[in-house]
């Protein structure tokens, strides 16, 4: 698949996190196979872990909040599981900055896939972070934006005192998500 690496403003980026709050198309129906290219310019395929492991797949951006909020305790994740059971990918959409360089300097171990807007759209995710678990048959398991949300109140603070305060919660979710789909 060819990309175009879309530039977003502040604002637009902004915005393309709250839409992560809005309801979305169903990714029910969406494909149960796309490839995309690694950073390090091999293929990855979903089907690629069929019959093999779980898929975490992460939609995130750099100067997202939220997605550096939950990042660590995707990790950890990844330091509790073998690497024959799980993994996590993570595809960068409406991305400006340097994605490989992050995850190198915090030193996450998720397969990184620039470039995936066309993905994203495949199962309507519109904003970071969009979080979605794949069983070892490919079959969608886990969405983020179907969980319950959390009541917070975040009157007068920095979005990443928000984000903060809202990835422990995420992160619950998506462990429990994990053990069942193991």
């Amino acid at each position: 698949m060819s990309h175009a690496t879309p530039r977003w403003s502040g604002m637009t980026a902004l915005f393309a996190t709250a839409l992560l709050c809005l309801p979305t198309a169903s990714a029910d129906n969406a494909p149960s196979d796309w490839t995309l290219t690694r950073a390090d310019g091999g293929e990855f395929s979903l089907s690629d872990n069929r019959g093999e492991k779980t898929t975490l797949v992460l939609f995130w951006a750099t100067w997202c909040p939220y997605c550096k909020a939950l990042m660590p305790h995707l990790e950890s994740l990844v330091l509790e599981h073998s690497e024959d059971e799980f993994e996590i990918v993570a595809i960068t959409i409406g991305e400006d900055g340097d994605p490989a360089g992050f995850l190198k300097n915090k030193g996450y171990d998720f397969t990184l896939l620039p470039d995936g807007e066309e993905v994203a759209g495949l199962y309507g995710i519109r904003g970071t972070p969009g979080v979605l678990i794949f069983n070892r048959d490919s079959q969608l398991v886990f969405d983020l934006r179907k969980q319950p949300s959390q009541t917070l109140n975040t009157e007068g603070m920095k979005r990443r005192d928000v984000a903060a305060r809202r990835a422990p919660f995420w992160a619950a979710q998506i462990r429990r998500a994990l053990d069942d789909a193991l």
